[in-house]
């Protein structure tokens, strides 16, 4: 039997001391597509995300043991949320044996919508982000969402005797979490700063509906990135953010963008 156990063992070369001295601030994978579940207004959302895991690695370990991110990926067995991925985060350090380390997540997610005049429901898709980062002690915890809406020139129409050119927009707002935002609300932010809203159904009435708010809510890729940034100002659970808006001109082969941050 001492035999057989002898003929098994197996080298942990990734525990073996490194002489060159050099710490690594993070060390693990990218790219790990894995499912995810997401707790969106009392109703749990399967979906997969694009997963990106690492930590950081003293001087004196030779390397990191990659097998041990999907063995904590696999294990992740309830709706997470940012509280569930801090308390996720650490068992991973643990798993790990590091100090400092980040967790990313990327996933699509749905939310359902009623048409502004005939009420017809329908889902509409945006792109969702959760980060988890503990550095030197410190834990924060970030959320991102890209929310497609509509806007419309206010100079073509100041300047056009009828009409005006408008394009859908993408908003991707990245917040620091200092209390709880649902997906929802972090979406509003960005809905509410547009020309108008959108939705994947629409009646003729919601359709002229739709025409009628951009025309009368006019907004530069400026305005825009400007009054989610107003928002995230007066809104006590946002720390720092990043506002990105990106214009997908009609009338160019280019696109308009703008960005506020702070922090």
């Amino acid at each position: 039997m001492t035999n057989l156990i002898d003929a098994l063992h197996i080298p942990d070369t990734q525990s073996e001391h490194d002489e060159r001295k050099l710490a690594i601030q993070r060390v693990g994978i990218r790219g790990v597509r894995y499912p995810l579940q997401l707790e969106i207004e009392g109703t749990v959302l399967p979906t997969v995300a694009d997963w990106s895991l690492d930590v950081a690695l003293p001087a004196e370990q030779k390397g990191t043991h990659m097998s041990r991110f999907v063995a904590w990926l696999d294990g992740l067995d309830e709706p997470i949320d940012a509280a569930v991925l801090e308390r996720e985060t650490a068992r991973m350090l643990v798993l790990l044996n590091a100090k400092e380390g980040r967790v990313e997540a990327g996933f699509p997610f749905f939310l359902r919508k009623r048409a502004p005049v005939s009420g017809v429901e329908s889902l509409l898709e945006y792109q969702g982000r959760l980060i988890r980062e503990v550095r030197a002690g410190v834990g924060t915890s970030w959320a991102e969402v890209v929310v497609p809406v509509k806007s419309l020139c206010p100079c073509s129409k100041e300047i056009s005797d009828y009409g005006a050119h408008n394009q859908r927009s993408n908003v991707t707002i990245r917040v620091e979490l200092l209390a709880p935002i649902s997906w929802r609300e972090l979406a509003r932010f960005a809905e509410d700063a547009a020309s108008s809203e959108i939705w994947s159904s629409l009646k003729r009435a919601d359709e002229k509906w739709i025409t009628e708010r951009a025309y009368e809510n006019p907004k530069f890729v400026e305005d825009m990135v400007r009054d989610v940034a107003l928002a995230l100002n007066a809104d006590a659970r946002v720390g720092r953010y990043v506002v990105d808006v990106e214009n997908f001109e009609s009338i160019h082969a280019h696109s308009a963008v703008a960005r506020i941050s702070r922090g």
